[in-house]
């Protein structure tokens, strides 16, 4: 579980601090343009990013706990 954990925690991160970079990995290919992400995308995936940090800093929490 502990790996998991490390694993969520990075993701989120990346999807936290290199929103772009995310973008490029995951989501160009569907833009017209292959400019840049929406304000929409950028927003969501830093919450999202927000999200997985914090399940994955609970995860490391709890094992360590446990």
């Amino acid at each position: 579980m502990l790996w998991m954990g490390i694993f969520l925690t990075v993701f989120g991160l990346v999807m936290l601090l290199r929103t772009e970079l995310f973008w490029k990995l995951t989501a160009s290919w569907m833009s017209y343009d292959f400019t840049e992400p929406s304000g929409l995308y950028l927003w969501n995936t830093r919450i999202g990013g927000v999200i997985v940090t914090v399940v994955g800093l609970a995860s490391i929490v709890a094992d360590l706990m446990l």
